[in-house]
C-alpha cells in the first residue's frame, strides 16, 4: 500500500481488528520501538509524547478517544452527558460513575478517591504538574460513594471533558503517590518510574531513557487480555533504525513516529516484515519564539523569566522571519503526502482551522522591505542586521532528527538572506523532551532564541491545548519547570478570551473563539508554524488488533493487540 493511499483516509478509515480470542499471556512477548525514548512514567510530570504514550499501557483515564475522535468510557460505564443526566444542567458539574469491580494491578480496588487524589496531585498550590489547563475551573471534587466522582467546576463549563479524559490525563493511585504532593512530586522516583495502574501492563524494569520492560497485569478487568505475556519497549536511537526494525528486519513489532522522508519509508516497506499506518490529527510542526532572554550570561533561573526578548518580540522580526521559509519545500523534502503546508497553532479538526493568514510563498525580498521599514538595519556590513545595537544572532534548536536537522540547514541558510545569523544545535531526543527539572536542555527550560518541535493534543476539541497559551502556563522554577507554554507568551487578552471559550457551549462560537485564539498567538508572535503533520509509524505484519490513533495515545488499545499468522 502506497503511503499517499494511506493517508488519504486519515485514521477513520482503519477498522478495529478483531480482538484476540486467546489466554491472557499466550502470545508472547510483543516488542515496541519509541526512537525518543521515554523518561518518566508519569504525564503529570512530563509533557512529552514518548512519556505520555509509554505511561498509557500502565496507568488510564475514566474515558478516552476512539480512532474517529469520538469519546468513548474507559474505567466508567458511560461518558457523562446533559442528556443522560451525568452533567448538570447548569453546566457547572459533571458526575463521573465508575464501573463495579475494577482493581489496581496490586489487587487493591480502584475507587472514586484516587481520582479525587489525581485532581488534588495536579492541582497543589506548590506546582510542578504539566497538565493544569485540563483542570481548569476545577472548584472542587466530590466522592459520595465509592465509586461515583462528581467534579464540580467554579463557573459554567460546556466542555466538562478536561479532568481524567485521553491519555494525557490518567488516574494515579492515592496509596502510592500520598507522598508525592506538590514539590515533592518529582523526588518520588519509584512511583514517577513504576506506577501501580488499571492498565493491561505492568512495569518490571525501567531503565530511563534506555528500555521499559513490562508484564500482563494479572489483575486486568479483561480475564482474556492482555494477548501479550510481556512487553519490550526500547527507547532511543533514531527514526531510520525504528523504522527498518519493524519493516526490514522484524527485530519490532511496532515503531512509533517514524519521521522520515516518503522515498526512505517506501524503501523500508519493500522489506515485506511490517506495514506503515498513518492519519491526520492536530499533529503541527512549529518554531517556539523565546520571548524571554535566554543570555548565557544570566543565571540560569532568570534566563528563562526575564523580559522581554532583545528582539523576537518585535512584529517586524518574527514576521520576515516566517515569510522567509519555504514551506512547500520543507514538506516535500521532509513529509510528502504525510504533510501539508499550515500557517495555524491547531490545524485540525477543520472547524478549527483558521483562514487568517496566507504562508504559503517564500517571500525574501518582502522579508528585506518588511526589516528595511522596520530601521532594522545592518549598521556594520558584516551581513547580520541590528535592532537598537543587538544582533540578530539567534541560536535555534530542536532534537536530534535527520528531517529536523534537513529543516534547520535550510532555515538557517533563508534566514542569512534576510540578515539573521543562525547557530544550529540538536539535542538528543529523550533528553529534549524529557521531563528532568535538573536538565539545561529540555524543551521547557527553552536556553535558546527559538525551538523547533512538534505537538498536538488529545481530542477533538483544543480547549485545554489553547490554555497552553496562557500567562499561567509558563515552565518557571516554581513549577519544577512544567507547563506547555514553553514560549513564555503572556497576553491578558489572550488569557481573557481562552477564559470565553471555557464559557460558551455552541460549537460553532467555540470553533470561532478558538480561531481567534490561534490567531492572536500568531499575530502575536508565540510561533511559527511550518508542517501540518500525519503520524506516521509502522506494525509488524504479524501483529494485530493495531488501530491508529490520531485523537489520543497510539498505544490506547494494546490490551488487544495480539500475534496474527502471516
Amino acid at each position: 500500500m502506497k503511503l499517499k493511499s494511506l493517508l488519504l483516509g486519515a485514521a477513520a478509515s482503519f477498522a478495529l481488528a478483531p480482538a484476540a480470542m486467546a489466554e491472557r499471556g499466550s502470545d508472547g512477548e510483543v516488542r515496541i520501538i519509541y526512537w525518543q525514548a521515554p523518561s518518566i512514567l508519569n504525564p503529570f510530570l512530563s509533557s512529552g509524547t514518548k512519556d505520555i504514550e509509554s505511561a498509557s499501557m500502565i496507568i488510564e483515564p475514566l474515558a478516552r478517544y476512539n480512532e474517529t475522535g469520538a469519546l468513548v468510557p474507559w474505567l466508567v460505564d458511560e461518558v457523562p452527558t446533559v442528556e443522560n443526566g451525568g452533567v448538570s444542567e447548569d453546566l457547572t458539574s459533571i458526575t463521573w460513575k465508575i464501573t463495579p469491580g475494577i482493581t489496581w494491578s496490586d489487587g487493591t480496588p480502584f475507587t472514586s478517591a484516587d481520582v479525587k487524589f489525581t485532581a488534588e496531585y495536579c492541582m497543589h498550590p506548590e506546582g510542578g504538574c504539566a497538565q493544569t489547563p485540563k483542570f481548569e475551573n476545577v472548584e472542587s471534587i466530590d466522592t459520595p460513594d465509592d465509586l461515583t466522582v462528581v467534579v464540580n467546576f467554579d463557573k459554567p463549563t460546556p466542555f466538562p471533558y478536561g479532568p481524567f479524559v485521553g491519555g494525557e490525563s490518567p488516574i494515579i493511585q492515592q496509596a502510592q503517590f500520598a507522598d508525592c504532593l506538590g514539590a515533592k512530586a518529582p523526588e518520588c522516583t519509584e512511583a514517577n518510574f513504576g506506577p501501580i495502574g488499571t492498565g493491561p501492563f505492568v512495569v518490571t524494569e525501567f531503565r530511563p531513557n534506555d528500555v521499559i520492560t513490562m508484564e500482563a497485569n494479572p489483575n486486568y478487568r479483561d480475564p482474556n487480555k492482555p494477548a501479550f505475556a510481556k512487553v519490550l519497549f526500547k527507547g532511543g536511537g533514531d527514526a531510520t533504525a525504528a523504522g527498518r526494525a519493524v519493516m526490514e528486519t522484524g527485530e519490532f513489532d511496532y515503531a512509533w513516529n517514524l519521521q522520515l522522508a516518503p522515498d526512505v519509508i517506501a524503501k523500508m516497506q519493500e522489506g515485506g516484515k511490517g506495514t506503515p499506518v498513518a492519519g491526520f490529527g492536530p499533529l503541527m510542526e512549529r518554531i517556539m519564539l523565546n520571548h524571554t532572554n535566554p543570555d548565557p550570561a544570566l543565571g540560569s533561573d532568570e534566563r528563562a523569566v526575564i523580559r522581554p526578548h532583545p528582539f523576537l518580540q518585535d512584529p517586524a522580526v518574527y514576521k520576515a522571519m516566517s515569510m522567509a521559509i519555504d514551506r512547500p519545500l520543507l514538506v516535500e523534502i521532509g513529509y510528502g503526502q504525510a504533510g501539508k503546508v499550515t500557517c495555524n497553532w491547531v490545524p485540525a479538526p477543520a472547524i478549527y482551522n483558521s483562514d487568517s493568514f496566507d504562508c504559503g510563498t517564500q517571500d525574501i525580498a518582502g522579508a528585506n522591505a518588511m526589516l528595511d521599514a522596520a530601521g532594522i538595519v545592518d549598521t556594520d556590513g558584516d551581513g547580520i542586521r541590528e535592532k537598537d545595537g543587538v544582533p540578530l544572532s539567534i541560536l535555534y534548536q530542536t532534537s536530534t532528527n535527520a528531517v529536523r536537522q534537513d529543516f534547520q540547514a535550510l532555515i538557517k541558510q533563508w534566514w542569512s538572506e534576510i540578515g539573521i545569523e543562525t547557530e544550529l544545535r540538536n539535542i538528543n531526543a529523550s533528553v529534549f523532551f524529557g521531563g528532568d527539572p535538573g536538565s539545561p536542555d529540555t524543551f521547557q527550560k527553552f536556553y535558546a532564541d527559538v525551538e523547533m518541535y512538534a505537538n498536538t493534543f488529545n481530542g477533538t476539541d483544543p480547549q485545554a491545548y489553547l490554555g497552553n497559551g496562557l500567562c499561567d502556563e509558563a515552565p518557571t522554577p516554581d513549577s519544577q519547570w512544567q507547563g506547555q507554554n514553553v514560549s513564555r507568551f503572556c497576553m491578558e487578552e489572550f488569557d481573557a478570551l481562552h477564559q470565553q471559550l471555557t464559557q460558551t457551549a455552541d460549537i460553532n462560537a467555540r470553533a470561532e473563539i478558538g480561531k481567534q485564539l490561534n490567531d492572536m498567538a500568531i499575530e502575536n508572535g508565540m510561533m511559527i508554524p511550518l508542517v501540518h503533520r500525519g503520524r506516521l509509524s509502522a506494525h509488524a505484519n504479524s501483529l494485530g488488533g493495531v488501530v491508529l490513533n490520531v485523537w489520543d495515545s497510539e498505544l490506547w488499545n494494546v490490551a488487544d493487540w495480539h500475534r496474527i499468522d502471516e
